[in-house]
């Protein structure tokens, strides 16, 4: 059972505007992510469905989350069926994210009343995922579906669109400022924003300084 309604988590991702996104086989590791995070003001997480055993490792970071960071929205990602969604959601999942549009997903998530995010690459999908009840699309992979330009074109005719892009995001404030400028209303951020790098150094301290820093550009871009 999630720990919050599909409309706090619709508020959250809306009001911070980023989604992290990430995955890692080892516990420990994958605690100081999203501890770290934390620390830098982040209040929502994907976990992404990756790897041999990630249900288990996600299913300890929730119960972690739960218990450590208890204003964590922690969520799943990478999800492309219905029966590995209920898996998570019996984990305790608050959201789940997908690179697909798949009807059978939007039927578990809305029984369970559970915020589904399923990847669109053109308008038709778009409307489709709105009629199945998509309160927010994710836009994957976002750079080579069109970029700022096509969530723009998109935002024209349809203004009530809630968009999310996936892939192709980066922590910078040209970057950062055209998707804003766009229309976007939340975007997810993997590598760029939790890097190779700063893994293997395990600079976890730096991880939470860049996220810091990364709210506060989106906090300028968006001017709130």
């Amino acid at each position: 059972m999630a720990f919050f309604s599909r409309i706090q988590v619709a508020i959250q991702m809306e009001a911070s505007g980023l989604m992290p996104v990430f995955y890692h086989p080892d516990l420990e590791v994958a605690k100081a992510v999203i501890s770290a995070c934390y620390r830098g003001g982040i209040r929502l997480m994907e976990f992404t469905n990756r790897g041999n055993f990630a249900q288990e490792v996600y299913a300890e970071l929730r119960k972690f989350a739960h218990r450590e960071l208890p204003e964590m929205i922690f969520g799943i990602g990478s999800v492309v069926d219905a029966g590995t969604a209920s898996l998570y959601i019996q984990l305790g999942a608050d959201f789940v994210v997908s690179p697909i549009l798949n009807h059978d997903m939007a039927k578990v998530c809305n029984r369970r009343k559970i915020l589904w995010v399923p990847g669109c690459g053109s308008l038709s999908e778009i409307n489709q995922a709105e009629e199945w009840g998509a309160e927010i699309v994710k836009i994957f992979p976002a750079s080579e579906v069109g970029g700022p330009s096509f969530v723009k074109a998109i935002k024209g005719p349809c203004p009530w669109t809630s968009i999310m892009p996936t892939g192709g995001v980066a922590p910078t404030r040209e970057n950062l400022k055209a998707w804003f400028d766009a229309g976007v209303s939340c975007v997810g951020m993997g590598s760029k924003l939790i890097t190779k790098d700063i893994l293997q150094r395990k600079a976890f301290d730096e991880l939470a300084e860049h996220a810091r820093n990364t709210l506060e550009i989106i906090r300028e871009v968006r001017g709130k």
